[in-house]
Order: C-alpha cells, then sequence, then structure tokens
C-alpha cells in the first residue's frame, strides 16, 4: 500500500487498482490515520469474494465492503452486479471509519471521480462535471443539508465499460455507492438500439473477466444527428426520472456529443 502527502493538506493512498484522493478539514490528522487503517484490508476483502460480487443480483457476501455494494445494487429491474457499486463502496467505507475515528467538519474520499462526501452544517463542497475527453463542462457546488453523500460519474470515458453511447452521466446521491449504480445503470439507457454509426462488441472479448460477461458494450460511436442525440437523452432521462421517482438519486446530468439534460437539483443546470 501507498500513501502520500498530496498538496493542498490532501492524502493519496493506493493498493493495487484502487487509488483514492482524500481530504478532510478539522481532526485531519485523526482522519487521515483512520483512512490509512482501514484502506489497509479493503483490496484483500474485495478479491476475497471476486467471483461472487461478479455475478447478477441476489448474492450475500461476508465483508462489509461487499455488503455497501450489494445494498447499493438491490432492487434493480435490469441485470447489474455488485460491481457496479465497487468503487463509490470503497470510498463510502473509508470515510465512514474516519468520521468515526475524528471530529471533521468537511471529508471527501474520490476514488478516481467517485466520491463519497461529508459537510457539517454551513460546508459546502464544489465538484467538477467532466466530458468525455475530460475538459471541465463546469461545476456543482454542494452544501450542508441538501441529503447528498456521494457524487459518481459514469459513460464511455469512464474506466469502466458502458453499454450505452453516454460521454458521461454524473449523478448525486445519498452515497457514493449508490450514485455509482445509478450512474452506470442511466449511461446504459443513454442508447439508440441498433444505430449503425455505433458499433458494438461482447463485454468477455475486451476484458475476460468483465461481469457483464457477452452483454454487448460500446466500443464507438460515431457522430450523430441533432434528432439522434436528443433521442439517445431522452433514453437516459427517462430512467433518471424514475430512478429521481425511486428517491434512488438527487439529480443526474448527462452529457452526450455536446448536447445535455439536467434531471432533478436544478443547481446542476449551472454546470
Amino acid at each position: 500500500m501507498i500513501a502520500a502527502q498530496l498538496s493542498g493538506d490532501r492524502l493519496h493512498l493506493q493498493h493495487g487498482p484502487i487509488d483514492l484522493v482524500i481530504g478532510a478539514d478539522g481532526a485531519r490528522a485523526a482522519g487521515f490515520a483512520a483512512a490509512k487503517q482501514r484502506f489497509a484490508t479493503v483490496l484483500d476483502e474485495l478479491v476475497a469474494e471476486l467471483p461472487l460480487l461478479r455475478s447478477p443480483m441476489p448474492v450475500v457476501p461476508v465483508g462489509a465492503v461487499a455488503q455497501r455494494m450489494v445494498r447499493a445494487a438491490t432492487g434493480y429491474s435490469e441485470f447489474v452486479t455488485p460491481m457496479a457499486a465497487v468503487a463509490g463502496a470503497v470510498a463510502d467505507t473509508v470515510l465512514a471509519a474516519m468520521l468515526q475515528g475524528a471530529d471533521l467538519t468537511r471529508a471527501y474520499v474520490n476514488n478516481g471521480g467517485d466520491i463519497a462526501l461529508h459537510l457539517a452544517a454551513g460546508q459546502q463542497f464544489d465538484v467538477g462535471v467532466a466530458g468525455l475527453d475530460a475538459s471541465a463542462l463546469g461545476k456543482i457546488r454542494l452544501h450542508a443539508g441538501q441529503g447528498i453523500g456521494g457524487i459518481a460519474t459514469s459513460g464511455r470515458g469512464g474506466r469502466s465499460l458502458s453499454r450505452g453511447i453516454a460521454d458521461s452521466v454524473t449523478v448525486l446521491g445519498e452515497c457514493a455507492a449508490s450514485a455509482d449504480v445509478a450512474a452506470t445503470l442511466i449511461a446504459n439507457a443513454v442508447d439508440l438500439v441498433g444505430h449503425p454509426k455505433i458499433t458494438r462488441i461482447k463485454a468477455n472479448k475486451l476484458d475476460p473477466d468483465s461481469d457483464l460477461g457477452e452483454r454487448l458494450v460500446v466500443t464507438d460511436c460515431g457522430k450523430l444527428s441533432i434528432i439522434d442525440r436528443q433521442r439517445a437523452l431522452e433514453n437516459g432521462a427517462r430512467r433518471a426520472q424514475d430512478l429521481l421517482a425511486l428517491g434512488r438519486i438527487k439529480a443526474a446530468y448527462l452529457v452526450l456529443q455536446g448536447q445535455s439534460r439536467v434531471i432533478g437539483n436544478r443547481e446542476l443546470a449551472n454546470a
């Protein structure tokens, strides 16, 4: 495990494929110590149950991080495995340890863009929304009391395979794990089935260990007409509206080839 101090009083923790950037205000030293202690066992916990976590729901894991993943992935009608929540669940787990071990007024754990967030009364946090090419599309300012404890982004520009064509879908949720799953499923829904400009391949051809197996994932999407972009975004927006009505998300920001849709919290509209 690698632990290093970064500029801006941040902590960097890395173990295998997990790479965290952590910030904290308040009892920072105690919070960082708690983060290091909890993070030291996270990867081993996940590896021990990896085959189970790559299986379709429902599954019953033993580890605490795995259980967070399952809770976040429970209750969806479409295909999903606990792995859809892995980045967010790791962030949530480390943040929970920090809050248990230290008095913090503000803290975040950023796991490759999926962020677990704590804001005490009067605190705020700015998060950027990025496009497929990592360009900044704007900022969302979050405030204590909004009930937002997690931010997650999915889409073709992310680290995981995507079944849809969204450049990016950013979701605000009660925790990072739940936002992670919702962002994945909304990004999958931004799609045009059978469109000739969309190239797909079986997931296991790209990654033999993918939890998606032989399901098709998008490898390329050519330039779409304005009408096609609107249709695809509307497909994703309908799924986001459903999740908003069910209380599974607070807001979502969908981006596809220069066009966007905002669902829920209108602060996203400023992005």
